[in-house]
């Protein structure tokens, strides 16, 4: 078993906290040692009690599912014998009013352009299925209950 592992740290000082005029910003802290400023989403918490340049929740969340997604696809097409020089994810998730009327993330779609070197290319069924593979094992998706999906961009 394996064992993660972050830190958020938030602080009032001098700010009107029953008012709800105070700011969300905070700072995510994680068991490596990288510091990325946090804050709430500007799309739930207006500005300035937000800060748009923090990395929301919602943001990390896409994030999560995106970058584990490129991890296990870099991994099994090494294990399939292509090179793989470039990975491009513009990925992006949906806010929505899920079955049981809460407020959730419903849909994240990545959209991953690779760029292949080598003899060795995959053709578009082949790489659909290295995205497949890469899909069913990633732990952040089947962690979830939201509906993931993969969407490759491929150049024309």
């Amino acid at each position: 078993m394996a064992s993660y592992s972050a830190e958020i740290l938030w602080q009032r000082g001098d700010q009107d906290f029953s008012s709800g005029r105070y700011s969300r910003r905070h700072l995510l802290r994680f068991d490596g040692g990288a510091e990325v400023p946090g804050s709430s989403s500007p799309h739930v918490v207006p500005l300035p009690w937000s800060d748009a340049a923090g990395v929301d929740p919602e943001e990390a969340f896409v994030a999560s599912l995106s970058s584990c997604h490129m991890l296990w696809f870099l991994s099994i097409a090494a294990k399939h014998g292509y090179c793989v020089d470039s990975y491009h994810d513009h990925a992006s998730g949906e806010m929505r009013r899920n079955a049981r009327g809460k407020m959730a993330m419903t849909r994240v779609m990545l959209r991953p352009a690779v760029v292949f070197s080598g003899p060795k290319q995959p053709d578009r069924p082949a790489l659909d299925a290295l995205h497949h593979e890469a899909h069913e094992a990633c732990f952040i998706a089947n962690s979830v209950h939201t509906e993931v999906l993969c969407e490759p961009v491929v150049a024309a």
